[in-house]
Protein backbone atom coordinates (compact mmCIF):
# COMPACT_ATOMS: atom_id res chain seq x y z
CA UNK A 1 0.00 0.00 0.00
CA UNK A 2 1.40 3.35 -0.94
CA UNK A 3 1.86 6.34 1.80
CA UNK A 4 -0.84 8.60 -0.19
CA UNK A 5 -3.35 5.23 0.38
CA UNK A 6 -2.48 4.85 3.70
CA UNK A 7 -3.03 8.13 4.49
CA UNK A 8 -6.65 7.79 2.32
CA UNK A 9 -7.68 5.02 4.34
CA UNK A 10 -6.94 6.60 7.71
CA UNK A 11 -8.62 9.46 6.66
CA UNK A 12 -11.63 7.41 5.90
CA UNK A 13 -11.79 5.59 8.92
CA UNK A 14 -11.28 8.74 11.37
CA UNK A 15 -14.68 10.55 8.91
CA UNK A 16 -16.13 6.98 8.95
CA UNK A 17 -15.71 7.07 13.27
CA UNK A 18 -16.27 10.67 13.95
CA UNK A 19 -18.05 12.34 11.02
CA UNK A 20 -17.72 15.96 10.15
CA UNK A 21 -15.84 18.01 12.64
CA UNK A 22 -17.13 21.47 11.57
CA UNK A 23 -13.71 23.22 12.53
CA UNK A 24 -12.92 25.77 12.73
CA UNK A 25 -14.87 27.58 15.40
CA UNK A 26 -15.50 31.16 14.50
CA UNK A 27 -17.63 33.81 12.94
CA UNK A 28 -15.42 36.08 10.74
CA UNK A 29 -11.86 35.17 9.13
CA UNK A 30 -10.23 37.11 11.65
CA UNK A 31 -12.27 35.77 14.71
CA UNK A 32 -10.75 32.54 13.52
CA UNK A 33 -7.19 34.14 13.74
CA UNK A 34 -7.58 35.54 16.87
CA UNK A 35 -8.12 32.41 18.33
CA UNK A 36 -5.26 30.80 16.45
CA UNK A 37 -3.30 33.26 18.09
CA UNK A 38 -5.34 32.89 21.58
CA UNK A 39 -5.28 29.18 21.59
CA UNK A 40 -1.30 28.30 22.08
CA UNK A 41 -0.29 27.18 25.27
CA UNK A 42 -4.21 26.86 26.34
CA UNK A 43 -7.58 24.79 25.69
CA UNK A 44 -10.41 26.35 23.43
CA UNK A 45 -12.80 26.71 26.09
CA UNK A 46 -10.13 29.28 27.76
CA UNK A 47 -10.27 30.87 24.28
CA UNK A 48 -13.73 31.22 23.93
CA UNK A 49 -14.11 33.24 26.92
CA UNK A 50 -11.20 35.94 25.69
CA UNK A 51 -12.85 36.09 22.56
CA UNK A 52 -16.27 36.66 24.38
CA UNK A 53 -14.91 39.62 26.12
CA UNK A 54 -13.56 41.08 22.88
CA UNK A 55 -16.83 40.98 21.46
CA UNK A 56 -18.93 42.06 24.32
CA UNK A 57 -16.66 45.26 24.33
CA UNK A 58 -17.05 45.42 20.71
CA UNK A 59 -13.85 45.41 19.70
CA UNK A 60 -13.32 42.09 17.23
CA UNK A 61 -11.92 43.28 14.22
CA UNK A 62 -8.70 44.65 12.66
CA UNK A 63 -9.71 48.42 13.11
CA UNK A 64 -10.40 48.45 16.57
CA UNK A 65 -7.59 46.39 18.06
CA UNK A 66 -4.82 48.61 15.93
CA UNK A 67 -5.93 51.35 18.14
CA UNK A 68 -6.66 49.82 21.10
CA UNK A 69 -3.67 50.21 23.88
CA UNK A 70 -1.79 47.30 24.58
CA UNK A 71 -2.60 47.27 28.23
CA UNK A 72 -6.49 47.42 28.11
CA UNK A 73 -6.22 44.05 24.82
CA UNK A 74 -3.92 41.98 27.81
CA UNK A 75 -6.72 42.68 30.16
CA UNK A 76 -9.64 41.62 28.13
CA UNK A 77 -7.67 38.20 27.10
CA UNK A 78 -6.47 37.20 30.24
CA UNK A 79 -8.84 34.42 30.11
CA UNK A 80 -6.67 32.68 27.54
CA UNK A 81 -3.63 32.93 29.86
CA UNK A 82 0.03 34.29 29.07
CA UNK A 83 -1.86 37.68 28.36
CA UNK A 84 0.31 39.99 28.25
CA UNK A 85 2.38 37.86 25.64
CA UNK A 86 -0.64 36.90 23.96
CA UNK A 87 -1.53 40.56 23.63
CA UNK A 88 1.41 41.74 21.68
CA UNK A 89 1.10 38.80 19.45
CA UNK A 90 -2.17 40.23 18.44
CA UNK A 91 -0.94 43.19 17.96
CA UNK A 92 2.20 42.09 16.22
CA UNK A 93 -0.27 40.44 13.29
CA UNK A 94 -2.52 43.87 13.33
CA UNK A 95 0.21 46.24 13.14
CA UNK A 96 1.54 43.83 9.80
CA UNK A 97 -1.35 43.67 8.75
CA UNK A 98 -1.89 47.47 8.59
CA UNK A 99 1.55 48.41 7.16
CA UNK A 100 1.50 45.84 4.56
CA UNK A 101 -2.32 45.51 3.30
CA UNK A 102 -3.76 48.76 4.88
CA UNK A 103 -5.39 46.30 7.53
CA UNK A 104 -7.59 44.92 5.35
CA UNK A 105 -7.51 40.80 5.15
CA UNK A 106 -9.06 41.13 1.88
CA UNK A 107 -5.89 42.39 0.34
CA UNK A 108 -4.38 39.13 1.39
CA UNK A 109 -6.35 37.19 -1.44
CA UNK A 110 -3.83 38.04 -4.52
CA UNK A 111 -0.76 37.22 -2.33
CA UNK A 112 0.49 33.72 -3.12
CA UNK A 113 0.39 31.19 -0.41
CA UNK A 114 4.12 30.77 -0.19
CA UNK A 115 4.83 34.48 -0.15
CA UNK A 116 2.01 35.22 2.67
CA UNK A 117 3.41 32.03 4.93
CA UNK A 118 6.58 33.61 4.61
CA UNK A 119 5.16 36.54 5.66
CA UNK A 120 3.11 35.37 8.88
CA UNK A 121 6.30 33.67 9.79
CA UNK A 122 8.05 36.83 10.53
CA UNK A 123 5.98 38.31 12.43
CA UNK A 124 6.93 38.02 16.18
CA UNK A 125 5.00 35.06 17.79
CA UNK A 126 3.49 33.18 15.32
CA UNK A 127 4.89 30.02 14.77
CA UNK A 128 4.37 27.66 11.95
CA UNK A 129 1.49 25.88 13.45
CA UNK A 130 -0.08 29.36 14.37
CA UNK A 131 0.99 30.44 10.91
CA UNK A 132 -0.50 27.16 8.96
CA UNK A 133 -3.78 27.41 10.95
CA UNK A 134 -4.40 31.10 9.67
CA UNK A 135 -3.73 29.92 6.00
CA UNK A 136 -6.12 26.98 6.29
CA UNK A 137 -8.50 27.86 8.50
CA UNK A 138 -9.01 31.93 8.49
CA UNK A 139 -7.76 32.04 4.54
CA UNK A 140 -9.08 29.13 3.27
CA UNK A 141 -5.51 28.25 1.63
CA UNK A 142 -4.35 24.13 1.11
CA UNK A 143 -2.01 24.09 3.71
CA UNK A 144 -2.05 21.39 6.33
CA UNK A 145 -1.70 22.20 10.08
CA UNK A 146 0.89 19.56 12.38
CA UNK A 147 0.49 19.36 15.28
CA UNK A 148 1.68 16.48 18.36
CA UNK A 149 -1.56 14.67 17.70
CA UNK A 150 -0.62 14.22 13.83
CA UNK A 151 3.12 13.96 14.33
CA UNK A 152 2.18 11.08 16.93
CA UNK A 153 -0.35 9.05 14.73
CA UNK A 154 1.99 9.29 11.53
CA UNK A 155 4.55 7.98 13.87
CA UNK A 156 3.10 5.33 15.41
CA UNK A 157 1.48 4.08 12.24
CA UNK A 158 4.85 3.86 10.37
CA UNK A 159 4.48 6.69 8.46
CA UNK A 160 7.55 8.87 8.79
CA UNK A 161 10.66 8.29 11.23
CA UNK A 162 10.33 10.08 14.97
CA UNK A 163 13.15 12.37 14.61
CA UNK A 164 10.41 14.19 11.61
CA UNK A 165 10.48 17.69 11.63
CA UNK A 166 7.38 20.21 11.28
CA UNK A 167 8.13 20.54 7.33
CA UNK A 168 8.75 16.76 6.79
CA UNK A 169 5.33 16.02 8.64
CA UNK A 170 3.77 18.53 6.58
CA UNK A 171 5.05 17.62 3.10
CA UNK A 172 4.16 14.20 4.06
CA UNK A 173 0.19 14.84 3.93
CA UNK A 174 0.44 17.42 1.39
CA UNK A 175 2.58 15.84 -1.45
CA UNK A 176 0.15 12.44 -0.59
CA UNK A 177 -2.96 14.10 -0.95
CA UNK A 178 -4.84 16.42 -3.28
CA UNK A 179 -4.30 19.85 -2.44
CA UNK A 180 -7.71 20.49 -0.72
CA UNK A 181 -8.64 23.04 1.35
CA UNK A 182 -11.93 21.14 2.84
CA UNK A 183 -9.66 18.03 2.80
CA UNK A 184 -6.90 19.43 5.05
CA UNK A 185 -9.55 21.01 7.45
CA UNK A 186 -11.36 18.03 7.91
CA UNK A 187 -8.36 16.11 8.42
CA UNK A 188 -6.34 17.73 10.69
CA UNK A 189 -9.59 17.60 13.17
CA UNK A 190 -10.31 14.44 12.88
CA UNK A 191 -6.59 13.78 13.84
CA UNK A 192 -7.38 16.26 16.98
CA UNK A 193 -9.96 14.16 17.97
CA UNK A 194 -8.08 11.22 17.80
CA UNK A 195 -5.60 11.96 19.36
CA UNK A 196 -7.49 13.57 22.10
CA UNK A 197 -9.45 10.19 22.31
CA UNK A 198 -7.25 7.42 21.83
CA UNK A 199 -3.78 8.20 20.41
CA UNK A 200 -2.55 10.18 23.35
CA UNK A 201 1.03 9.97 24.96
CA UNK A 202 0.15 6.82 26.63
CA UNK A 203 -2.02 4.91 24.25
CA UNK A 204 -5.67 4.06 24.32
CA UNK A 205 -5.70 2.06 21.26
CA UNK A 206 -8.83 -0.57 22.58
CA UNK A 207 -12.03 1.33 20.21
CA UNK A 208 -9.94 3.48 18.33
CA UNK A 209 -10.90 3.84 14.45
CA UNK A 210 -7.52 2.77 13.54
CA UNK A 211 -7.31 -0.03 15.94
CA UNK A 212 -6.92 -2.93 12.91
CA UNK A 213 -4.30 -0.68 11.36
CA UNK A 214 -1.11 -1.91 11.56
CA UNK A 215 1.07 0.58 14.32
CA UNK A 216 3.62 0.11 16.70
CA UNK A 217 3.38 1.64 20.26
CA UNK A 218 7.16 0.57 21.20
CA UNK A 219 8.36 3.85 19.14
CA UNK A 220 8.22 6.49 21.98
CA UNK A 221 6.61 9.20 21.14
CA UNK A 222 5.33 11.92 23.79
Amino acid sequence: MTTAEQLTQIYQSLFDCFGPQNWWPGETPFEIITGAILTQNTNWTNVEKAITNLKSADLLNPEKLHQLELSDLAGLIRPAGYYNIKAKRLKNFVDWLYEAYDGRLTNLDSISTDKLRAELLDIKGIGRETADSILLYALGRPIFVVDAYTARMAVRHGLIEPDADYEQLRDLFQSNLPLDTNLFNEYHALLVRAGKDYCRPQAKCAGCPLEDLPHNLDIEYS
